[in-house]
């Protein structure tokens, strides 16, 4: 029986709206960005319950009364301030809290939302329109509808970037209308159904190992390494460090601002060049490839002997997003019928890929070196990508949990 899953995508419809269409839209995306901070708060002083039918029961006539906001708008506040505190919680559990014990041993703490002090603000106007109902697209497809506080509104849309998208092969989701730079702009999600990932026809798989110095080393199947050098990257990351701190030294309003565009310039680059990395392994492999990743969750570059690294260097580790480019690589290898694996990270950098024994001592952190006493030797990040490569051959082969155990010999 052949298995389908959802492939999901959100494209950016720039939209041309006149001055009044201008007012309403600024009118209508600032109220459900108060709802949103009224429903946030709620949230937060009731023991972040996300419980969606409950929240509409207390909070729907509120958010009619006091934001005039519609029927469908007061609903879909209610349903975006949930999807966020999710995805906060989400980031939470992938950066556990972490302290060394009297022995000097790292200890862990998975987070939660009962770790944040405050609400979860909503700082930037917009607006979540439900498809066929706040948002359409009429006169065959050449305008679009758009729902507003009070009545609706059309408007053209530039769509050459999104044909492929809008001929009726992709169901249209919720809409997010916002404003940037002075443009309007309709961010919908599309979903289209997929054919699975399917073990059976796996044509390549790839081990990735994550880090510092090497941002990814892949090896695969044939026994061919990668390396994406994370030399330019640091370069660039430091000249960032700097101008945040002097600026952060000044203080002024003036500094702040700037202090916030070189944050939000910083983020966009690292953005790019996760979506760079992603991208080029998935051309690279094609389809029916099975990428596989440690997982990251709850681990942290202590582990990683962080302290192995220069006090900015560990700060590029604990900063550099790592999940993020899994996330994009994911999507990507599902929208190109590929699957990524996530395997325990155990043991993946201190295995001998040909002797199978585990030794810590076998890795030389000063010269990136691994060494083993059988007489293999290769550079360490390399060695991780090996291990993790073969935990996916593993999984293939029908291990549906497949990790490294270290067994204690006698002479130890």
């Amino acid at each position: 029986m052949r298995k389908v899953y959802d492939l999901t995508k959100t494209i950016k419809l720039r939209i041309h709206v006149s001055p009044e269409q201008e007012i309403l839209f600024r009118q209508m995306t600032e109220r459900y960005r108060q709802a949103c901070n009224f429903v946030s708060q709620h949230i937060f002083d009731n023991h972040f319950s996300l419980a969606y039918q409950n929240l509409n029961k207390e909070l729907y006539s509120d958010l009619r009364k006091q934001f005039g906001l519609k029927s469908q708008l007061a609903q879909s506040s209610i349903k975006t301030t949930i999807a966020q505190y999710k995805t906060v919680n989400e980031q939470l559990l992938h950066s556990p809290f972490k302290y060394k014990d009297q022995d000097g041993t790292w200890k862990y703490i998975t987070k939660t939302l009962e770790w944040l002090w405050k609400p979860i603000c909503f700082k930037l106007p917009q607006a979540d329109l439900v498809r066929n109902r706040d948002y359409s697209f009429v006169d065959d497809g050449k305008m679009l509808s758009i729902n507003t506080l009070g009545k609706r509104t059309r408007c053209t849309f530039e769509d050459k970037p999104f044909v492929e998208y809008l001929n009726g092969s992709w169901k249209l989701g919720t809409a997010k209308l916002v404003e940037l730079k002075g443009l309007w702009y309709l961010h919908i999600s599309i979903t289209k159904a997929v054919e699975s990932f399917r073990k059976e026809n796996v044509r390549h798989i790839v081990g990735i190992d994550r880090g510092l110095r090497f941002l990814t080393v892949s090896y695969d199947e044939q026994g061919k390494t990668s390396f994406v050098s994370g030399r330019k990257i640091a370069a660039k990351r430091h000249k960032f460090l700097k101008v945040r701190q002097q600026l952060q030294s000044k203080g002024t309003k003036s500094a702040k601002r700037r202090l916030k565009a070189i944050s939000g310039r910083e983020n966009r680059w690292m953005s790019d060049v996760n979506h760079q990395i992603s991208k080029t392994l998935v051309e690279k492999y094609g389809k029916d490839t099975l990428f596989v990743l440690e997982d990251l969750t709850g681990i942290s570059f202590e582990e990683s002997n962080l302290s192995q690294h220069t006090k900015v260097q560990r700060s590029d580790l604990r900063s550099w997003p790592f999940y993020q480019l899994e996330q994009f690589l994911t999507y990507k290898a599902h929208e190109n019928h590929s699957e990524v694996l996530k395997i325990s990270a155990k043991y993946t950098s201190l295995r001998c890929p040909k002797c199978n024994i585990i030794h810590k001592e076998n890795r030389d952190h000063s010269k990136h070196l691994y060494r083993c006493q059988c007489g293999y030797q290769s550079n360490d990040d390399r060695i991780g990508a090996m291990n993790i490569q073969h935990l996916g051959i593993r999984w293939i082969l029908g291990d549906n949990h497949p990790r490294y155990e270290r067994i204690i010999t006698a002479s130890e």
